[in-house]
Parts: structure tokens; sequence; C-alpha cells
């Protein structure tokens, strides 16, 4: 292969969006790929009209991480190209240490002033990964495996521009240009899932079908766009069954099976309750749909519950159990938020609100701790039966917050009533916001 040609299909391949002057950072380990797309691109400026830099994550995790920051800061000197070295700690959890790695990495990506970051995943990397998330029993999304392009943040996106290339070319390239680059001792550990594929599978593949790495990129590109229709349907059918974040159980019936599954799914990541496993999703599709009308199934995930309630289902992302907290009269001008209660607590003028002698003089927010009553025209009526009546799930009874006057009685039930002896024609009415929903107003 002539060493120009990776230049001409890098400019070839320009993406339309990169045209007029624009800022690009390249994510440089050190290594082979990342090398010669350095190389390349210090090429291209004289095709295409931007500026260069680079960025080093060091992971710290390799006794050479300190030799590898001093090869880039001496490839980029050479160059004239700036270079950011970012120290990460990578702290692993239940995913491992490369997947801890790879956010860490990220999150640096994340902070780049360019418009644009660029990586050096190639053609053999692609094939890698949609093996790697076949064999995790991965769906379209993870199958469709690295984009080209794609928003990073709002302000840059990301581009990949040697996925159509494989790492034999790149490396024709390196020796031919005479470029020095490092290799990492972790790509041959065998413990690693990738490295055992790469250097024990993938040859035995490679003697049968030479051609596998253009045929597995296919797939995903194939992928990418049964995914990106998912995506749309979904939008749909979260936009026409999700009201004040809770999902409505009408609606979701309605669709087919795999509608309703991809619905639950993506309701659940949107509500930052965690992802869930394919058979989980269908054991709970199930339950809802066999379980007694007045029953109250719950699905526990990652990072929360999901209960079902009078026809919706409500997002629980589960609280510590909040203190009490001195309210001044400040709150009757603007909402304020309350997270150790996970809500927000709002005023608005309303006949038969609390007395603005009682707000001046302030208010405590309190938990419940089973018993109170709240006085009524006639009587005095539990908390625990005004919040069922009002439609308050079992979940958030327990954690409704009261508001109780400087002489510690209870005045007023955020959102759901106040009391008689506390109340005002032109009085000011609290209205109470659970983080996961709207308010619930039944006054």
């Amino acid at each position: 292969m002539k060493t120009p040609d990776l230049l001409q299909r890098l400019i070839k391949e320009w993406p339309e969006t990169l045209s007029g002057h624009f800022t690009l950072e390249l994510a440089l380990s050190g290594g082979l790929d990342s090398v010669v797309l350095l190389d390349l691109l210090l090429q291209a400026r004289a095709h295409q009209c931007f500026t260069l830099s680079a960025v080093h994550v060091h992971h710290g995790l390799s006794p050479n991480a300190d030799a590898w920051s001093e090869h880039c800061r001496a490839l980029c000197e050479a160059r004239a190209v700036p270079l950011r070295i970012e120290r990460v700690q990578v702290i692993p959890d239940g995913d491992g240490v490369e997947a801890a790695a790879r956010r860490a990495r990220y999150q640096v990506l994340a902070s780049s002033s360019a418009n644009v970051v660029t990586l050096a995943q190639h053609q053999d990397d692609q094939a890698e990964t949609v093996l790697l998330q076949a064999l995790r029993g991965g769906g379209p999304h993870a199958l469709a495996a690295m984009p080209r392009w794609r928003a990073l943040t709002p302000a840059i996106d990301l581009w990949r521009p040697l996925l159509g290339i494989r790492r034999d070319e790149l490396e024709t390239y390196a020796v031919a240009q005479g470029l020095r680059w490092v290799d990492d001792e972790s790509n041959t550990d065998p413990r690693y899932r990738r490295n055992w594929l790469r250097h024990h599978w993938l040859p035995v593949l490679a003697a049968e079908l030479p051609d596998y790495r253009v045929q597995l990129q296919r797939t995903a590109s194939q992928l990418a766009d049964a995914a990106a229709l998912l995506d749309e349907l979904a939008e749909q059918d979260l936009a026409q069954a999700v009201r004040g974040g809770r999902l409505q159980l009408a609606e979701l019936t309605r669709l087919s099976e795999p509608r309703q599954r991809q619905l639950l799914l993506r309701w659940v990541e949107r509500s930052g309750l965690g992802s869930a496993t394919p058979e989980s999703v269908e054991a709970f599709r199930r339950q809802l749909l066999t379980a007694r009308s007045d029953a109250t199934p719950q699905w526990r995930l990652s990072r929360g519950l999901v209960h079902r309630y009078r026809g919706e289902l409500w997002p629980d992302a589960g609280s510590a159990s909040p203190q009490c907290q001195y309210l001044s009269s400040a709150v009757l001008t603007t909402p304020v938020a309350l997270p150790d209660w996970q809500g927000v607590l709002a005023f608005e003028p309303r006949k038969g609100g609390l007395r603005s002698e009682l707000i001046e003089q302030g208010l405590w927010l309190q938990p419940r701790q089973g018993g109170e009553r709240l006085a009524l025209k006639v009587g005095r009526k539990p908390v625990k039966t005004l919040l069922q009546e009002a439609g308050v799930p079992p979940f958030l009874r327990e954690r409704w917050p009261l508001l109780v006057d400087a002489g510690g009685e209870c005045v007023a039930l955020p959102g759901v009533e106040v009391a008689n002896t506390a109340q005002s024609d032109d009085g000011w009415w609290p209205l109470w916001t659970p983080a996961l929903g709207p308010q619930i107003d039944a006054g």
C-alpha cells in the first residue's frame, strides 16, 4: 500500500459538518493508532481549515504511564501541537477497571474546549466491539458499536475518522513514515476478553474469512440504523404514554409486546433508575398484565424502584429519611428546592390557605412519624387518610412532609390540605412537587 493513500482516504471521507474553521482536539495515547492519526491530521491542515491540539489522559494504571505522557509531550512539542495532560483517578466498580478507565477518559474528553474531539479507533477495534457485544447478548444499540460521528456534549462532537481502516494499514503507514509509538502492555493481557479475541480467536477467523472486518462493520452500520428507528419509535411512545414522569398503563397496553418492552426500558433509563436486562423487563411486563387491579407490584432496579399505583407506573429513586427543616417567610416569593426531601415547596395566594402571620413567624418542614392528624371543619382527620384520598401512592406517603408552626402544631399537608384553624380568606396555599413527577394538589 502506498503511504499517501491513508491521507487521501481521510480527506475523501471528511465530514461535511466540518466546513469552515473549527477547533479539533485529538485524544493521544501515544500508541500506534493515535500517533498515525496525529500525523494524518497535521497533513490534512493543508486541505482543511482547523486548529489542532491534543489531550493525553494519564490513568496511572501502568508503571509506564509517566513514560507514555512524556512520549506524547515530545511528539507534540516536535510538531508544535498544543497538548494538555490530564491525570485521572480510576475507581473500579462492578463493571471492572476497563469500564472505570473509559468513564474517566470520557469525562476528560467532555471537558475539551474544542468543537470536535477525535479518536483513533480503527476497523479492527470496531469488529472486536461488535463481537464482544454479541457475546454479551447485546441488542441493536450495543451491536451498532462505535459510531463514526456523534454528539459528546451539547457543545462538542466526537469523530472517529479511522473506522474504515485496518490496523495493519496503520502500521504500514507508521513504518513508512518513520513514526515512533508506545505499546501498552495491557493489550496482551489474556485476562481481558478483547485480548483473547484479538490474539487467539480472530486470527483463526481471518484465515477462513479474510474480510470479516468489513462484514462486521456492515452489520454495525445496519444495526445503527435499526437502533435509530427504535429510538424514534420509543420517543413517540414516551410522548404519548408519560405524563408528569409517570407511565400510563392504559397507553402501555395499547402497544404491541415489543413496543411495550422498548417503552419500559426507555422510561426507566430516562427516569434515572438504571438499565434493565431483557429478562427483567419481560418479567415485570407480564406481572403488570396479570396482577390484580388493586395490587401494587414493584420492579427493583439498580438505582431505584418502579411502583404500580392506580393505573400508573411511578419511578422511585428512594431517599434517606429527611430531617426537620426551618422555613422563613422568604419561601413565599419563590419555589424552594429541597434535595433532602426530593421535592419542591412553593406557595400561591388562595382562599383557604395559610394565614400570613403563621408564615411570617416561620414554619418547620417535618417528616411524618405516624398518627398525625389535621384539624378540619369537623374533627381531626388522620394524615394517612388525607394522603390516600389525594391519590398519593403508598411509597410516597411515608416521606410526605408536614408543615408545623412555631408552636409545634401541624398546620398543613402541602399540596393536600390546610388545617381549618390555620386558614385565611387571603391565605397562602402550600404546593408540594415530588422530584419524580408533577405536584399533587387535591385542595
